[in-house]
């Protein structure tokens, strides 16, 4: 890992730190979306540590229970380590509106993936920059309960 890519490791560890205590502090009041889209926070098992670990993440799309996640990592060339977490272990669970569910992740299909781009990109625009501006595939990530 290069000097620069731990800087950025930091700043995304430190920036979703300081949305979860925001979140937690009011009630989900402050914090509990980000550019339109619902905020969730997931939980997983790290695959090396075996220890709980959270991330908060935005739903671009929400679909009853189905929910779907985008491992963009802003565009970086690198997965998010909480994407390489639920590949190792799917079993997962997300707090959505104050509400811890349980649930199973599985990464989309292509031909999932090619129906569920263009929702997520009018969810957030963003996520189209993030996909050109990198070499590997965004996978779109589905959570469903279990």
């Amino acid at each position: 890992m290069t000097l620069q890519q731990a800087v950025i490791d930091i700043g995304f560890k430190a920036l979703n730190q300081v949305h979860r205590t925001i979140v937690h502090l009011t009630g989900g009041r402050v914090g509990g979306s980000a550019f339109g889209l619902p905020v969730i926070e997931l939980h997983t098992v790290g695959r090396k540590s075996g220890q709980p670990r959270t991330t908060m993440l935005t739903a671009p799309v929400v679909d009853g229970d189905r929910v779907v996640l985008v491992a963009s990592k802003g565009g970086d060339d690198r997965a998010p380590d909480w994407y390489r977490n639920l590949v190792a272990q799917p079993e997962i669970e997300l707090t959505m509106a104050g509400q811890r569910r349980p649930m199973r992740a599985r990464t989309a299909s292509a031909e999932e993936k090619a129906a569920l781009w263009p929702r997520v990109v009018a969810a957030y625009k963003g996520y189209a920059g993030y996909q050109r501006r990198t070499r590997r595939d965004i996978p779109l990530v589905i959570c469903e309960p279990r």
